[in-house]
């Protein structure tokens, strides 16, 4: 290979100026609790963080200095401030702890911070930012839960209900917050405009244990006379939950809470509050149920319901409810929100002559219909993912949920629908009854999810593993909603806890997570049983149901306390969700020990296993090739957990506890080597999943890691596939990678024909399947439990991202304040580009391989550093003469087995060398 290097290689970038001048206001993007200026929130001493902004190189922050102050005034004018940091010697720019004085319940506090670099230049203030609290002194809730006479049992959907008062604002305002929430879900008005743009409100949580609400400023939306108005549904408190059609999980009745509070300019304050003094009644939406759609009648509207002066006199009085106010929490995840809208490709007419639209994706969300007709005309709204063999509308895969919307028209021209509290999981719409001609522009695709921001990109040169990755994000987007569901179109859209474990380090590359798992894992602490078992679904609505698989405990599922904590920390430097999700951590480890005995093993365990759920072919007694046992999984699963633990702890301060975990962990290593492998290096399971759990695990003795290396690599040639479930197919390719077979990783993510992650793009999917064999490659769909937006198999991604593209988190320094760069190229493939936005900036690893060389791009953000490692590349043609490059800058660099590695600071650096085909 050297002889053919003989253009020497370049490094362009390095040669730039190394002058390094903050300019003014080039701390940017501070964020409190991974938000922008957050209102409403019970973080008593919240986190905040700020970027630099810098074209120099080996740009560090050595100091800085936080000032916050009760109004932008003061801030300014570093006068009369809340707390002062002062010059504090550090490169933290995430996460640094507020620590001032406590704040007061609905104090607003305003920020600012400047940074001192490694020349000693001082930058210039950032603009200031801000938080609010919420209400965190539980005395100061002074309205009552309200509710209508409608307590019911029964099985069925119900109408949403109206609540509404007057009220009058005796004095110039100067500012008004009102914080909201129901049982059920809601839409508040004020002076009939609808308050913010949050949808199924106040969001999905363990509702017996603790309830959000929310905060709103409505300060100018109020008027002299005014009147409040509010919509509550269903929703998942009482609405259809789970799939053994239960209704009313968490109550019989639907409330609603409201207080709003007035500060007017003379310093004076009011509060408007639900009471028993506001009046209820049914409205349009006669139904409204996430599984089954809403029926709407617009003759039934209630023009003017929310504004002042409408005669309610035909309205009930509403009752105050007896329900507690110490479960109000702040939401500390991201809302659900309409994000975005598709316009169908096409109009179709089926075989059976049915009326359907293709959006040419699916979503998660509902249709909004533009319709003129008569007065007491029906239209219906069906929701599929797809058409089956024939080309027909196909809904058999959403087993009990109806998915049906049903408008009933008032007949008054043009009309509008789009439903209130449901969703749908869909790529196409059966449109039923549409008066006149139905055209492309009368329907549009309304795409929800929750506001979470995107993070990552990658692309490479061939277009179908960009769809593949476009699959993986779709079906990140459309089963992130509120809470991460399975699937969000059949009668479950459950929070399973193993689906959310494969797959929480791709999205974590994908979109900002960090605030949307400190929710979820909050309501998973809180549903854990007191034994430590964590439960299969978080919310947790399976345990009160019969059977050994609703009780929780399943290996890979329950194992989401330990390892979705760990992601976060991983991927945002967050060392506080460690320390919040602690006392989960241990009762989980805690509860495997006690049931494992004093063997270390995990046979004849008690709690149901999904094992490595829907591996290829696994349902086939005389199938050889997939079937893993559940014991080996559940005691790699529990050795690799305890070594999270044992990590955890030592991050945290907890000693003593890093050394009983270890030595556990240690134990629990020697009972699978004992147990579950052969003297030769072969485990008793020989399945792609048991060695890719064992070798990822680091479970194989050292002096057998290259004989069980060599088992797993036979078993892929053999199969020429995949044979892998939930559990294994998130490891395969990374675990190939690790025992230098990239030619079989790449051989297995290249793969077009069943099964495979390529083979349902040639199907047309536009998300990733839950089953390899989803629909077979003649058309025909396979019954029963079939989602075709399921994203568990989308843990491919992580490997995209950190192999292929190169673009890798340093473990010892988490959150990306050091950055491994190590691109492989493979497969085939010319190009591939990873990109990420930190909370320290852009990362780019751009490689190409054109005309014999190989170009690669890096770019390193602001108050970071990396390491890169440049493939096949020797250190004599890397450094021409053997001269380093000239200026001030951070500069390493070493010949390694994989090429040269380079150390350098923040900056964007491009590298081409010439290079052997890869």
């Amino acid at each position: 290979m050297q002889n053919t290097l003989k253009v020497g290689f370049i490094i362009l970038g390095l040669l730039l100026t190394t002058s390094f001048t903050i300019k003014k206001d080039q701390i940017t993007k501070l964020v409190t609790e991974y938000r922008t200026n957050p209102i409403g929130i019970d973080v008593e001493k919240p986190r905040l963080s700020w970027q630099i902004s810098s074209d120099g190189q080996n740009v560090m922050q050595t100091a800085y200095e936080i000032h916050v102050a009760d109004s932008k005034e003061n801030l300014v004018n570093g006068k009369s401030l809340i707390w002062s940091s002062n010059r504090v010697e550090s490169d933290q720019s995430v996460n640094v702890v507020y620590n001032g004085p406590v704040l007061k319940s609905m104090q607003r506090a305003y920020w600012r911070v400047r940074v001192w670099n490694n020349k000693n230049k001082v930058s210039s203030w950032s603009s200031p930012a801000f938080w609010e609290m919420g209400i965190l002194d539980k005395s100061l809730w002074s309205a009552s839960y309200i509710a209508m006479d409608d307590i019911t049992t029964e099985k069925k959907s119900h109408p949403s209900q109206y609540f509404r008062t007057e009220f009058q604002a005796k004095k110039s305002i100067k500012s008004a917050k009102v914080q909201v929430t129901s049982l059920g879900v809601y839409e508040i008005y004020l002076n009939g405009e609808k308050v913010g743009d949050d949808l199924f409100t106040p969001g999905y949580t363990s509702y017996d244990k603790r309830l959000q609400y929310q905060t709103y400023d409505v300060t100018n939306m109020l008027k002299s006379n005014n009147a409040i108005g509010a919509i509550v549904g269903d929703g998942w408190y009482r609405g259809n939950i789970g799939w053994q059609g239960d209704y009313a999980f968490y109550g019989k009745q639907l409330a609603l809470f409201i207080q709003l509070n007035i500060i007017y300019n003379d310093g004076t304050t009011e509060t408007v509050v639900s009471n028993g003094d506001w009046k209820a009644s049914y409205g349009p939406i006669l139904e409204s149920d996430m599984y089954n759609g809403e029926k709407y009648d617009a003759r039934l509207e209630l023009d003017g319901w929310a504004n002042i002066g409408f005669n309610d006199n035909n309205w009930d009085k509403v009752e105050v409810l007896d329900h507690p106010k110490d479960i109000l929490v702040a939401p500390q995840g991201p809302p659900v929100k309409a994000i975005q809208e598709i316009k169908p490709k096409k109009l179709i007419s089926t075989p059976k002559g049915e009326t359907v639209l293709d959006l040419g994706q699916n979503i998660v969300g509902w249709a909004r219909m533009k319709v003129r007709g008569p007065k007491g005309h029906k239209v219906t709204l069906k929701f599929a993912e797809v058409l089956d063999k024939n080309g027909n509308f196909y809904t058999t895969n959403l087993r009990a949920a109806e998915a049906t919307d049903i408008y009933t028209l008032k007949g008054e021209g043009e009309e509008i629908f789009e439903p209130h509290f449901t969703f749908h999981g869909f790529r196409y719409i059966q449109v039923i009854d549409y008066p006149g001609t139905l055209n492309l522009d009368d329907i549009t695709g309304v795409v929800i999810h929750s506001e979470i921001t995107p993070t990552g990109s990658f692309t490479t040169s061939d277009p179908m593993i960009n769809q593949l990755q476009s699959n993986i994000q779709w079906g990140q987007k459309d089963n992130f909603l509120d809470i991460p569901t399975d699937c969000p179109q059949r009668d479950e859209r459950a929070g399973w806890t193993g689906d959310a474990q494969v797959f929480s380090m791709t999205a974590a590359y994908n979109f900002d997570v960090a605030a949307f798992y400190t929710k979820w894992l909050k309501d998973l602490a809180l549903d854990q049983h007191k034994d430590g078992v964590v439960t299969n679904v978080v919310p947790d609505i399976l345990s009160a149901s019969k059977g050994a698989a609703a009780k929780g405990g399943a290996t890979g599922w329950a194992d989401a306390a330990v390892i979705i904590p760990w992601t976060v920390y991983q991927s945002y430097g967050d060392k506080r969700i460690l320390e919040e999700q602690y006392s989960s951590m241990k009762k989980w480890v805690d509860f495997m020990a006690k049931s494992a005995g004093e063997d270390y093993l995990w046979i004849d365990y008690k709690h149901w296993h999904w094992g490595d759920w829907l591996a290829y072919n696994a349902d086939k007694p005389d199938y050889n090739g997939s079937v893993t046992e559940k014991d080996l999984i559940a005691t790699a699963y529990a050795y690799y957990s305890t070594t999270l633990l044992s990590k955890i702890a030592s991050i945290i301060g907890e000693n003593e506890d890093m050394v009983t975990y270890g030595r556990l962990a240690e134990n629990i290593r020697e009972a699978f080597i004992q147990e579950y492998i052969t003297p030769n290096g072969r485990l008793v399971s020989h399945t792609q999943t048991a060695y890719a759990l064992a070798l990822s695990f680091d479970l194989i003795p050292e002096n057998l890691i290259d004989k069980s290396a060599g088992y797993f690599a036979q078993d892929v040639k053999k199969f020429g596939h995949l044979t892998t479930g939930f559990l294994g197919t998130p490891l395969l390719c990374s675990t190939l990678s690790k025992i230098g077979r990239d030619d079989l990783a790449f051989m297995l993510l290249n793969r077009k024909e069943f099964p495979s992650w390529l083979y349902p793009i040639t199907m047309g999917a536009t998300t990733i399947w839950e089953r390899w064999d989803t629909q077979k490659p003649d058309g025909t769909i396979i019954e029963g439990m079939n989602s075709f937006n399921h994203y568990s198999y989308g843990a491919i991604g992580e490997w995209l991202y950190t192999h292929v593209g190169g673009l890798r988190i340093d473990p010892e320094n988490p959150g990306y304040k050091h950055i491994l760069f190590d691109p492989h190229p493979g497969g085939g493939l010319t190009s591939a580009k990873a990109e990420f936005f930190s909370l320290y900036g852009k990362i780019k690893s751009d490689w190409e391989i054109k005309e014999g060389k190989f170009h690669y791009e890096v770019i390193i953000p602001a108050n970071t550093t990396a390491t890169i490692t440049l493939p096949k590349a020797t250190i004599e043609h890397v450094l021409p003469n053997g001269n380093k490059p000239k200026g001030n800058i951070k500069f390493t660099i070493k010949q390694t087995d994989k090429g040269v590695q380079v150390e350098l600071g923040s900056g964007t650096y491009s590298f081409i060398y010439p290079i052997d085909k890869l």
